[in-house]
């Protein structure tokens, strides 16, 4: 705040730093830091920002000179070593974007703005749309999760290549576009009234003692959530039976969710929506090269709407 107090020009370089820390524990999930950022600047460029440049010169470049594996870190050095400029130009424009933490317990995905550097430890999707906001916060994302994540302690490991990249999608409904904006403002507010974050907030909407009205609240959003995710599977016929959502075993957690038998019966269905999509995208001819294969990732994630059609 100094440096932007001395000079505006450093907002060019100067933005908050989101990690998964900050995220699960801060009540606005904002970053609690702030990074340097040239971008992919020449250092002719950078050494314009010579407060900011000096910083980075002292506290990096001695790190970077003693890097033996790569050239690139030790002659750019005030660059980003792994910049992901992929991602940084899939956001551009966009004003918000969904995150979630890598390793966590609770799985649980959010909104937050762009126009911040975010850590390798969030996975980030590149989209403000609500419903897939919906979608990621559901119990069959999260089973869906669990059945192919690994672990990390207690904590599941989100791998988007292996989760998200294999999920085969529905296609995102209005219901769940307005679910998924409803549980965006009504947990912000939650949250910041109680000065809790994601963590502490979601560890009392997985207790079963706990029945504060705010956290019954989010628990029927949790619940309509599921609903209509299920309907956008075209999945009415496990609705009309009976979800049974309730506190039910999740590893070593308790977790509000749907019931065992519709834990197995979503994880089935997923998996042979799965084997179908693929078994198109081979009649389609789109995975006799790598190329090809890498193609139609592009284009699945480009257009999430018309599903995941990716082989496990």
């Amino acid at each position: 705040r100094a440096l932007i107090a001395k000079d505006p020009r450093h907002t060019d370089v100067l933005f908050p730093y989101l990690n998964g820390q900050d995220l699960n524990s801060r009540p606005d999930c904002s970053g609690s830091r702030w990074v340097v950022n040239f971008h992919d600047w020449p250092e002719d460029r950078a050494k314009r920002y010579r407060d900011c440049y000096d910083q980075v010169r002292l506290l990096v470049k001695p790190e970077r000179d003693l890097n033996r594996f790569s050239k690139s870190a030790r002659e750019r050095w005030w660059r980003y070593e792994r910049s992901r400029p992929e991602l940084y130009g899939a956001i551009a424009g966009i004003g918000r974007v969904i995150v979630i933490t890598l390793v966590s317990r609770t799985v649980m995905p959010v909104m937050v703005p762009t126009g911040q550097v975010f850590s390798h430890m969030l996975g980030v999707f590149a989209t403000d749309d609500t419903a897939m906001l919906a979608l990621l916060s559901s119990s069959p994302h999260y089973w869906w999760a669990a059945s192919r994540a690994s672990s990390m302690k207690a904590d599941l490991r989100y791998t988007p290549s292996d989760v998200f990249e294999t999920l085969p999608l529905p296609e995102l409904t209005g219901e769940m576009r307005e679910l998924g904006e409803g549980l965006d403002g009504f947990r912000r507010e939650a949250m910041l009234a109680r000065q809790s974050g994601l963590t502490k907030t979601y560890n009392l909407v997985f207790d079963p003692g706990c029945n504060d009205a705010d956290i019954a609240e989010l628990r029927e959003i949790h619940r309509l959530i599921d609903e209509a995710t299920f309907r956008a599977y075209g999945w009415v016929d496990m609705i009309d039976r009976g979800l049974d959502h309730g506190f039910h075993p999740a590893g070593k957690y308790t977790r509000y969710t749907i019931g065992p038998w519709a834990q197995r019966e979503v994880l089935d269905r997923l998996l042979e929506l799965n084997h179908a999509r693929y078994a198109e995208e081979v009649a389609a001819g789109l995975h006799e090269k790598g190329a090809k294969k890498k193609g139609a990732r592009a284009r699945a994630a480009a257009s999430p709407d018309q599903g995941s059609l990716l082989d496990l």
